[in-house]
Parts: C-alpha cells; sequence; structure tokens
C-alpha cells in the first residue's frame, strides 16, 4: 500500500520562496497554548515568533504571531523552529481562528478559497440525571460539570453548536447527525459522566415563508444482494434515488436525495440489511419544503411497574407480552422501559416478582426456565428506538431507557 501511494498519490504543490499560506483544516486546544490550528502550508515558509495575520471568513485580518509550532512525526506532535511548503503543522498564537481560513503573510495577505463547514441537521436536549439511580454509577453528574464538558468540546468540534435552556439542567445540543452526537455521548460516559438525552430531532426553517428541512446526500455502496432491501427501506423514509451503477467489483453505489429525518434509525438498519458489508456516507444538500410523514415506529413499549431486581420467574410469565430489553439480575425502577410491546400501546409490568416457595415437592422436578433471548440496546440502537416522550439514561456502566412521565399507564 505504501509502495501505491508513492507511485500515485501526486506530491505537494507550493513554492517555499512565495508568501506565507496556511489553510487551517481541524482544530485541537490546548489548556498551555490555548487554541492550536492544523493545516497544510500551501506556499512560504513559517516560523516561531513570526508575524502573521488570520483572514477570517468575513475577509477580515487579525494580527498575531506565531507562538507555537509543532510538525508531525507519525502520530506524535513534536516542537519544531520552522517549517515549508507542503508540510503539515500545528500553529499556536490564533485564538479566534476557524475551519477553512487562512493565515498568511502581512506584507501581501492572500486568502485561499474558503472551505465550507456542513451545518447541523440534528438537535438534542442533554440534562442532568434525574432517574432514581442517579448519582450510582457516574462521577461527574451535575449541571456546571455537564456545562464545562460541553463547552470545551466546542474548542475543538466545528460542527457542534451547544445552546443554554431556560432550565439550568439542560443543554441544547446540535450536531450532523446521529452518529456525530453519539460519538460525543459515548465520549463523556467514557470519561465518568452521567446525564441524559432526548430524542434526536430535525432542526427546522422557514424559507420563502413555507417551512422547509434539510436534505442530505446519500451515497451507498453496497453488495448486490442487499440492493433491494436498501431501496425498500428508502423509499419508505423519503428518499429519492439519483444515480446508480455497477462497478467492476460486482458493488452496486446508489445516491440518494433523502430528508435529514429520514436518516434517523437508518444506520443500524442499514448494517443488517448488508450483514456489515455497505458503506454508507451523506452531506447536507439544501432545505427543501417537508417531505411527507415517515412512519416511526410502530410498537408501544413495556415498563417496569416498581424498583427492584428483575427475576427468570417474571420475565418468563411475561415473555408473551413482548421482547424484552433486560436480563434476570438487572435492577430496575418506575418508569425505566425494560422491552417493546407486541402491541402498539404501552404497558406497565412487575418484572421483580419472585416464586413463591411451598413446603410441597415437584413430582417430576423443575425444568429450568429458558428465556429468549433479549435486545442488546447499544448507545447507537437506544437513539434510533426511543420516541419524543422518552428518554436514554447514559451512564459509564449501563445504557437505560426510561419514560418522561411517571404517570401509571395500562397493566
Amino acid at each position: 500500500l505504501f509502495e501505491e501511494i508513492l507511485d500515485h498519490v501526486p506530491p505537494p504543490v507550493g513554492d517555499p520562496e512565495k508568501p506565507l499560506q496556511l489553510q487551517v483544516t481541524t482544530l485541537d486546544y490546548s489548556e498551555y497554548v490555548g487554541r492550536i490550528v492544523i493545516g497544510r502550508i500551501h506556499n512560504g515558509t513559517i516560523r516561531v515568533g513570526q508575524q502573521a495575520v488570520l483572514i477570517t471568513e468575513s475577509g477580515a485580518i487579525v494580527k498575531s504571531k506565531i507562538s507555537k509550532l509543532m510538525g508531525f512525526e507519525g502520530l506524535k506532535r513534536i516542537d519544531i523552529a520552522e517549517s515549508s511548503a507542503g508540510n503539515l503543522v500545528a500553529v499556536a498564537g490564533f485564538a479566534d481562528a476557524y475551519i477553512g481560513e487562512t493565515i498568511t503573510c502581512p506584507n501581501d495577505p492572500q486568502a485561499l478559497p474558503l472551505i465550507k463547514v456542513d451545518e447541523p441537521t440534528l438537535q438534542m436536549t442533554f440534562s442532568v440525571n434525574d432517574s432514581p439511580f442517579c448519582g450510582q454509577e457516574g462521577s461527574l453528574v451535575t449541571s456546571r460539570q455537564i456545562r464545562d464538558r460541553l463547552m470545551r468540546e466546542l474548542e475543538t468540534n466545528v460542527a457542534l453548536r451547544v445552546e443554554e435552556t431556560e432550565s439550568p439542567d439542560k443543554f441544547l445540543v446540535s450536531g450532523r447527525g446521529e452518529l456525530h452526537l453519539g460519538i460525543l455521548i459515548e465520549n463523556m460516559r467514557r470519561e465518568g459522566y452521567e446525564f441524559q438525552v432526548s430524542q434526536p430531532q430535525v432542526i427546522f426553517r422557514e424559507v420563502g415563508g413555507r417551512p422547509c428541512e434539510p436534505f442530505e446526500c446519500l451515497v451507498l455502496d453496497v453488495p448486490e444482494e442487499a440492493v433491494g432491501g436498501c431501496i425498500e427501506r428508502l423509499g419508505q423514509r423519503k428518499a429519492e434515488m439519483q444515480d446508480m451503477h455497477v462497478s467492476s467489483t460486482g458493488r452496486t453505489q446508489i445516491e440518494f436525495s433523502v430528508p435529514a429525518r429520514g436518516l434517523i434509525g437508518f444506520r443500524g438498519e442499514f448494517m443488517r440489511l448488508t450483514r456489515g458489508a455497505g458503506i454508507m456516507n451523506h452531506s447536507f444538500l439544501d432545505y427543501r419544503p417537508l417531505g411527507g410523514e415517515i412512519v416511526a415506529r410502530r410498537n408501544g413499549v413495556l415498563i417496569s411497574f416498581e424498583e427492584g431486581t428483575a427475576t427468570t420467574y417474571s420475565l418468563k410469565n411475561a415473555e408473551d407480552r413482548g421482547v424484552f430489553f433486560i436480563t434476570p439480575g438487572t435492577k430496575v425502577y418506575r418508569g425505566m422501559i425494560i422491552g417493546e410491546n407486541n402491541r402498539d400501546d404501552d404497558m406497565e409490568l412487575n418484572i421483580c416478582k419472585s416464586k413463591q416457595l411451598t413446603n410441597h415437592r415437584a413430582s417430576g422436578g423443575e425444568e429450568l426456565a429458558q428465556l429468549q433471548a433479549p435486545v442488546d440496546m447499544s448507545l447507537e440502537r437506544a437513539l434510533e428506538y426511543i420516541g419524543q416522550d422518552e428518554l436514554v439514561e447514559v451512564t459509564p456502566k449501563s445504557i437505560r431507557l426510561r419514560k418522561l412521565s411517571k404517570k401509571l399507564v395500562k397493566r
């Protein structure tokens, strides 16, 4: 592979003698030097202590000095004194630099073509965990700790937006999709944070007096046997096929335009349709008039009626009600979602009840109860599954689903 890269990838084009031009392609943050911009030097030479200017997205020119310069040695960053055209460098000294902007020479400032970062299309609420099990598994649980972590993420995650709400315990977080927000949630839980998140919602806009929604360009690369299933499922999600062709390897590339809300929950379904052999990419297209109703989850959920520990006896007796997300020995609380109902309404169950022991011996001995395998609710699957009146409780040890309201439903 390395030899193929040498043979076919052209070397960078640039002149070290020309005025400096460095385009910011990603951001990082250090508690010692502040914001760090990373990018390739298109022209010129950059040195520590050198005076330079930043040409912003609006065309404004901001003067500053290169306070720190780092190069790359494999995956490590190393301090260097200077670097020239063609090299990737990390630069400190520009506190307000943003993706796509240009660091250049103050005597002859010339901007490179601006790189546009896609706007967020989905948003969800991050809030303090207020379930009966709050504070039992995480070490970072307060609204201040969650807020500080989200604000710190803004330093490097350029497609993320964080807004404070009327409630000090809730924050509105917007991102590029379920995967984008899911990565942030997973990173936070691994760092010891405990919180809860709402169902992802599409960000709508009004264009020309009409309500509009974001559309995405979706490109799939799938095995031939999965083509029909993918087209059928995307049709149900209001997607329109734009192009399709078969490659020499026998795989099929299909391009769709699809509402962003049509992609909510599709990634997991796509992996199941292609048995993990499909490739999926999507990018923002534009805002268009609403594309019609997309059918959401049809079944209701099974909800725990009381706090306690799930027993084999209760789960076995309730198996005909639906499919469970938990196993015997799982700790549950009232309002926690423990499975999916076979019907379209929600139902509360007592799954903590134990079998009453008697002093009568069974004639043939009791058979060991064989339970159906539960559905494994990963973080990504949980975000896809929940409805508007439900939350995902995220802790370093557990992913739980729960109802917003603890009001009793049909038992």
